[in-house]
């Protein structure tokens, strides 16, 4: 499953060619991919987050190339501010956010993109009013697609995709790994790391899970140190 583009997207860029097909996200856990394995995420411990659902968005309208960009440093304050009132106004209940540093290839550009981003978790979220969720959002900061993950049991007839986190990985690291793998950044398009603890978010779908393990490795991870969760992905576009 070819992934072109941001996770978020912003106006003027391009939306991923999968974003209204089946879409995946990573959870460090394997799916009919043989023998391979990864931790569960454990509560209360280094795992990201044990919400119902997770939004990933940003307020920025610009392809950013340049690792330096100032734009880069901004925190989102009032960006994080305002997106949990509207997961108050719309009958959800808000849970923490995490700012993100996110790593993207471009296919149109032949090169790497760069995003100041935010995580929302999200509880008492129906599928449907998660998807109403990231459409008032995209439309309220004009950005092409907002991108949703929704936890789901492994078995769940509804999960396309995983979410895979692991520690020990910065920016810097997921530019070069990225560039060093062709099949990684025209498949995975990319992934996001904390910006605070170094922590590397990656989604994508169950069809890659094999090319993420691999992925991972190449960031010198210890798969069987990753936290991997099954759910549901949606890029929520126009």
């Amino acid at each position: 499953m070819r992934r072109e583009c941001v996770p978020v997207v912003a106006t003027g860029q391009t939306l991923p060619a999968a974003a209204l097909a089946a879409i995946g996200a990573l959870t460090f856990v394997v799916v009919g991919a043989g023998t391979a394995t990864a931790s569960a995420p454990s509560p209360g411990g280094a795992g990201h987050t044990t919400a119902t659902a997770e939004i990933f968005a940003t307020d920025n309208t610009a392809t950013i190339t340049d690792p330096a960009d100032p734009r880069l440093r901004t925190r989102l304050v009032r960006f994080d501010r305002e997106v949990r009132e509207i997961i108050r106004a719309q009958g959800a209940r808000a849970g923490r956010s995490t700012l993100l540093d996110g790593v993207f290839w471009s296919s149109g550009l032949k090169q790497a993109t760069y995003e100041r981003s935010r995580e929302f978790d999200v509880n008492h979220v129906s599928a449907a009013g998660l998807h109403h969720l990231a459409d008032v959002i995209r439309k309220q900061y004009r950005q092409e697609s907002v991108l949703t993950f929704r936890h789901l049991p492994r078995t769940s007839r509804e999960t396309n995709a995983v979410d895979i986190e692991a520690g020990g990985v910065t920016s810097r690291k997921l530019h070069d790994a990225l560039l060093a793998d062709p099949e990684a950044r025209d498949e995975l398009g990319g992934g996001s790391v904390t910006a605070r603890d170094g922590r590397l978010i990656l989604i994508a779908p169950l069809a890659d899970l094999a090319l993420a393990r691999k992925f991972v490795a190449e960031l010198g991870v210890d798969w069987k140190k990753a936290e991997v969760r099954y759910g549901a992905e949606e890029f929520v576009g126009g």
